[in-house]
C-alpha cells in the first residue's frame, strides 16, 4: 500500500527539460486567496480580494522548495482553463518575475514569482519564454502583485524578470534551502 504524501513534499522537478510541479492554491479568476497548510494537509482561506479583483492566472507553489520568506516558491501557471485547487500541474518554466517584498516592521526579502506554462496547454503551447507573451502582459502581472500586496499592507517591488535558464538556477537554490530545514 502506498502512503499518501503531503503536497508540499512532492518532488519539485517533473522530468523532462524545464518541467516543474506546481500545486495550485488559487485558481485563475478566483477572488479568494487560499494557502496550503502542510501540517493539516488542507487548503485554508487566507484572504479575500476586493470586489472586481481576481487572480489573473492559476497561482500556487513549487513543492520541495523554500524562498527567503520561509514559504515554498510561488508560481503562476498559464493554463487553458482554471485548474482545481490542489491540482498538481506539470509545467514548463518560462521565466521569473524577481521581486522584493516587505511587511511593516520586517526587513525586505526576495519573493519571486515563477512563471510557467502547463505542459498540456493548447492555448499557451507556443510560449517558451517571457518574450513570447503579448506585449504588456508581464507588466500587468507585476502590477497585480504590487496592488495585491499593497492591500495586505505589504510592499512588493519588482526587480525585473529573467529567462527560464536563470529561473531554473533560482529554483535550484530554493530546492537546496528546503533540504536544509
Amino acid at each position: 500500500m502506498v502512503r499518501p504524501r503531503a503536497l508540499s513534499t512532492l518532488p519539485a522537478l517533473a522530468g523532462g527539460e524545464k518541467l516543474v510541479r506546481a500545486i495550485i492554491e488559487t485558481p485563475k479568476g478566483c477572488p479568494n486567496k487560499y494557502t496550503y497548510n502542510p501540517e493539516y494537509g488542507c487548503f485554508e482561506l487566507s484572504k479575500t480580494l476586493p470586489q472586481g479583483m481576481t487572480f489573473p492566472f492559476d497561482f500556487g507553489f513549487i513543492p520541495s522548495t523554500k524562498g527567503e520568506d520561509g514559504d515554498p516558491l510561488d508560481i503562476l501557471v498559464f493554463t487553458d482553463f482554471p485548474a482545481l485547487m490542489g491540482c498538481c500541474i506539470k509545467a514548463k518554466l518560462i521565466g521569473c518575475l524577481q521581486a522584493r517584498q516587505k511587511e511593516k516592521g520586517k526587513k525586505a526579502v526576495r519573493n519571486d514569482r515563477f512563471i510557467a506554462v502547463a505542459e498540456d496547454s493548447r492555448t499557451w503551447a507556443d510560449v517558451s519564454a517571457l518574450s513570447d507573451l503579448r506585449t504588456g502582459l508581464v507588466k500587468e502581472i507585476e502590477e497585480f502583485f504590487v496592488q495585491y500586496n499593497k492591500l495586505a499592507g505589504k510592499e512588493f517591488k519588482p526587480l525585473g524578470n529573467c529567462d527560464a535558464r536563470h529561473a531554473f538556477k533560482l529554483l535550484k537554490t530554493g530546492m537546496r534551502m528546503a533540504r536544509r530545514k
